[in-house]
């Protein structure tokens, strides 16, 4: 899915700013018809989650209704036009000038409607029905009944997720409107590899419409231009670009070309978009992660899209100060999770140079007979529309189906095996993986490519025993690589540290624990020669539910504060990091 692109052919209305908001305390907004209007609206910023915005939303999921007015800008008439929605979490329904243009389940990851002739005037009124109530067959899931103890995060806070960050709801990233040309490019795929010192790119262009037109595409960048035209009947069309004595992307050298594709008809250009292309491989052999045909070790974080007031809103600023935090400190990687990060993340990690695992929203999953359908067909949906997002940047060297689903469960082979084949098929460059917490008894990573596991030995268990926690860990991974013989990430590990406290001898909560926590993974992961790297849990403290074990409602182990600040395993990552 191509992000929207203004030049000489398209166009871009951010519909970004100050919308007007209600909550339907009765959900009877359809029988009061407030798709036509809201009678007692009050303003709502847009993009951001609502729960901290406003003083009785921190605990409320809706139903709410938002909206805006936009007039049709000029030039837009002869065009198609359309509405892109970046995230809506969870339930959307949308309304233009009381016409219902249609509804999308699941948030973090876009939706567009066409609205040409629809409806569509000078001036327009669009409203959006959004519902974020936790149910057990939406995915991510909640208010699950407990049932068995090892199926973490079982009701176990509230508000009752089944994950443990906060079910932030509302428009979350930009709403856009853009125009295209009535004869446009619909899709791009692009698909490096690498011959020698010769790049060559495969770049598929798919139109709308079958007609027969010429496709021009030139190449450029560091002193370099390649050019070629070729004939486009029907909807598809492929070709390869050669790139002699290419730059390759890689973290440190993040080489970006710039691709021009041109649509033309009778010798005249009608539709034109730009992207960059980086020039990289990704493959698993044996128990190493190839980049560029060399093996790496990645070294990062998971993080969460989470900020004081605006939640899980889209902040440009707050993107900088991250990435910004993240070189500080010598990392190469993070994965997005539980969820796709926006759009203008990805584009960053792709200027910037960090490798990314791209997860699905598919975090908490458990597998009772009720609803198991439903959740696969969210779970296929969510994997289609993060491949189609996705698929173009180089930053992107995984694809992640899932974070600690309760996989011991009969029925989740098959449920991931469905999963994994959809994948594959959707996209044959990347490898693909699962985050698990279960044991390797119980495991199945029958398919993926290579193992991400999730450790908390001498936190959730061996509590304060960092001794016994690192000899288990060490333990649990020879065994974990005699039985797959894969490449192993350790996806998550780490130790709350309440800001400011400090205990010597290390204590639990203390800065000083977390610091030697981490401290001493890392030695053990070390000496594993298998191992493709260590991501720790977590890059800043984030909002979750309430519970005893979470005071204040925040998970505190992230080496950065909520807001930004350093804890002491901050510093000492960037001096390992940073030396390394």
């Amino acid at each position: 899915m191509l992000y929207p692109q203004s030049n000489t052919h398209r166009q871009v209305k951010d519909l970004s700013g100050f919308w007007d908001f209600q909550f339907d305390k009765k959900n009877e907004g359809r029988r009061k018809r407030w798709f036509k209007g809201l009678p007692q609206a009050r303003p709502i910023a847009v993009p951001a989650s609502w729960n901290e915005q406003l003083e009785d939303g921190k605990d409320n999921f809706g139903p709410a209704w938002y909206q805006t007015r936009f007039d049709l800008p000029v030039g837009f008439k002869s065009q198609r036009i359309f509405l892109r929605f970046d995230s809506v979490n969870y339930m959307a329904d949308v309304w233009l000038n009381g016409v219902k243009l249609g509804s999308h389940e699941g948030g973090h990851l876009p939706f567009v409607f066409e609205i040409t002739g629809k409806a569509l005037n000078p001036s327009n009124l669009l409203v959006v029905q959004v519902e974020g109530l936790l149910a057990t067959d939406r995915v991510p899931p909640g208010n699950i009944e407990p049932f068995d103890p090892k199926d973490a995060f079982a009701n176990s806070f509230f508000p009752a997720a089944s994950f443990d960050f906060f079910p932030y709801c509302g428009i979350q990233r930009p709403v856009l409107l853009y125009a295209v040309p009535a004869s446009s490019i619909e899709d791009i795929t692009i698909i490096p590899s690498i011959q020698g010192s010769k790049g060559l790119v495969r770049v598929e262009v798919k139109t709308p419409q079958m007609h027969s037109s010429v496709l021009r595409l030139t190449m450029t960048g560091y002193g370099q231009k390649i050019k070629k035209e070729i004939v486009h009947q029907g909807k598809s069309t492929a070709v390869v670009l050669e790139i002699p004595k290419a730059r390759l992307w890689q973290p440190g050298s993040a080489h970006l070309y710039d691709l021009k594709v041109e649509l033309i008809q009778k010798g005249t250009p009608i539709d034109q978009i730009s992207l960059p292309v980086g020039i990289r491989t990704i493959e698993v052999k044996k128990d190493k992660l190839l980049l560029n045909g060399k093996p790496i070790r990645l070294k990062g974080f998971g993080r969460h899209e989470d900020f004081p007031v605006i939640g899980r809103g889209y902040m440009p600023a707050l993107i900088i100060k991250d990435y910004e935090l993240m070189s500080w400190i010598g990392a190469d990687s993070f994965r997005t999770s539980h969820y796709p990060y926006s759009d203008q993340m990805m584009d960053m990690a792709d200027r910037l140079g960090f490798l990314v695992i791209d997860e699905t929203p598919a975090v908490g999953l458990f597998f009772r007979k009720e609803g198991l359908a439903k959740r696969l067909k969210l779970c296929r949906q969510y994997t289609e529309e993060m491949i189609r997002r996705d698929k173009n940047h180089p930053s992107v060297i995984a694809w992640s189906l899932a974070n600690e689903p309760h996989s011991h469960r009969p029925a989740a082979a098959g449920f991931f095996k469905n999963l994994f084949q959809l994948a594959k098929r959707l996209d044959k460059s990347r490898p693909i993986t699962l985050v698990s917490y279960i044991g390797v008894k119980e495991e199945s990573f029958f398919d993926y490519d290579f193992v991400c596991l999730n450790r908390y030995s001498g936190w959730y268990t061996e509590s304060g025993r960092l001794k016994d926690a690192f000899q288990k860990l060490s333990d649990e991974l020879d065994a974990l690589h005699q039985k797959y013989k894969k490449p192993v990430l350790l996806s998550e590990f780490g130790a709350d540290a309440i800001p400011g406290v400090h205990s010597n001898p290390a204590e639990m909560y203390s800065e000083e624990y977390q610091k030697e926590m981490i401290e001493g993974y890392l030695k053990v992961l070390s000496s594993k020669p298998y191992v493709a790297g260590a991501h720790v849990w977590n890059l800043c403290d984030f909002k979750t539910a309430q519970g005893a074990h979470r005071p204040a409602g925040i998970n505190f182990k992230g080496v950065f504060t909520r807001d930004r600040r350093p804890k002491m395993a901050a510093h000492f990552l960037r001096k390992l990091w940073k030396k390394a």
